[in-house]
């Protein structure tokens, strides 16, 4: 992107995207606005999003009201009209240290903490306020135009339910007032198609303080329910799948042996029995392998199609549960297929037709997303490039397009992402 200087000179920021380097000033200037209605705040995150931006902020006992946040908005406001210069500078992590105890920030002061001790540390003031930050930003405050405040939840400092719980201020920001006027009318279409109140108008789920995160499917709920479990065993016997059904809860060492427990343990539920670790299952692959492995296999007789419709459980962020997208515990309709490494792209293939069947009989349409091997994985060099390669034999094949998205695999693998469209056009990843 190109940022404009009040001098007429032209700055080209490589690798960033105007929306990032915008919304990131705007999270500075919520906290500079935060910092002169509150003076003993204390600021923790405060980064871009792709919907727009959050400030992880410690208020002491104060909650803030949608009243609060109109107030804050046009402090932002006052903040821009004055077009501060937004300027960086670096210093040394002692004399970082320094700054960020002198103006009562101990969240900066624990992040500078952590860092190598000959790290050189950025910042960037604007007017009377002061942010440790990497950048970049726009250069004047004046230079944001359209923003908003949405919204308030709660947040742990450093995502750990052990340490204190944060207000976090979420808002979003464009480059037009145009742009974020469409942004808004499209929220306020999704809030009337959102399917917490649709589910509560027709009696289908409920949400309840006694299992947060655990949904309560009512009889209509479970009528419907039934009918696309119907629907999913009959494609699936029509393709010839194997039908299982996986123990919800295993011990520790099937998950060591797995990866889990290195890879994922912080997100699963443990509990003792006959004095040793058990795990209820955050991931039916376990399972299936042991199905698999419970005789011996012939060549002929792959490819093994093997489905099952296991209930898992995962210890998600309070503040990240979103009715029913985003949940503890949820039946995944999932598919083992075990073959030689002649069959992977046609199976691949297969896999896709069959997916592409379901979502165009419900009306989506979607993009398609290869992700390759993140840092943290296990298996070989081989193994990968063989499972990737598989997956783009696969889509090429059938002629769909789609991008690659580096190191966003899981661990254990390379994935396809089917990114769905709604009836207003967002998309969500599948």
């Amino acid at each position: 992107m190109k940022v404009i200087h009040k001098d007429g000179s032209i700055e080209i920021l490589e690798g960033y995207k105007e929306l990032e380097v915008l919304r990131h000033t705007a999270a500075h200037i919520t906290a500079q606005a935060i910092k002169r209605l509150y003076p003993d705040a204390a600021f923790a995150y405060g980064p871009a999003t792709d919907k727009g931006f959050y400030y992880d902020v410690d208020l002491g006992d104060k909650k803030l009201t949608e009243n609060d946040l109109l107030v804050i908005e046009a402090e932002m406001k006052k903040i821009t009209r004055e077009n501060l210069p937004i300027k960086p500078f670096l210093l040394s992590k002692d004399d970082a240290m320094k700054l960020m105890k002198g103006r009562c920030e101990p969240y900066k002061v624990d992040l500078i903490t952590d860092l190598p001790d000959d790290e050189v540390i950025g910042f960037y003031r604007q007017g009377d306020y002061i942010d440790m930050c990497r950048g970049p930003h726009l250069t004047y405050t004046k230079s944001l135009k359209a923003f908003k405040l949405m919204s308030v939840s709660g947040a742990y400092w450093k995502n750990d339910s052990k340490n204190k719980m944060l207000t976090r201020i979420y808002g979003t920001a464009f480059a037009t007032q145009d742009e974020l006027d469409s942004y808004l009318k499209m929220l306020d279409e999704a809030a009337k198609r959102d399917h917490r109140k649709i589910g509560k108008e027709m009696e289908l789920f409920m949400l309840s303080d006694e299992g947060i995160g655990f949904p309560f499917f009512l009889p209509k709920g479970m009528i419907l329910r039934n009918t696309l479990i119907e629907y999913w065993r009959e494609i699936h016997t029509a393709n010839n799948y194997y039908e299982i059904s996986t123990p919800m809860m295993m011990n520790r060492s099937l998950w060591e042996t797995s990866g889990h427990w290195e890879h994922y343990k912080d997100k699963m539920y443990i509990t003792k029995n006959d004095d040793e670790d058990y795990c209820v299952k955050p991931m039916n692959c376990p399972g299936g392998i042991l199905v698999y492995k419970n005789k011996r296999h012939s060549y002929r007789d792959f490819p093994l199609r093997v489905g099952e419709l296991g209930l898992v459980h995962r210890h998600e962020l309070k503040g990240t549960l979103h009715g029913l997208f985003r949940v503890r515990c949820l039946t995944q309709d999932d598919a083992h297929i075990f073959m030689r490494k002649d069959q992977i792209s046609l199976e691949i293939a297969g896999v896709v037709r069959l997916i592409n069947e379901v979502y165009s009989k419900f009306g989506f349409s979607y993009t398609l997303e290869l992700s390759t091997r993140p840092e943290a994985s296990m298996g070989s060099d081989e193994e990968w490039e063989v499972a990737t390669n598989g997956l783009k034999e696969a889509l090429n094949d059938l002629e769909l397009p789609y991008e690659i998205n580096e190191g966003d695999g899981a661990f254990y693998g390379p994935k396809l992402d089917f990114h769905l469209k709604d009836s207003i056009g967002r998309t969500w990843q599948c």
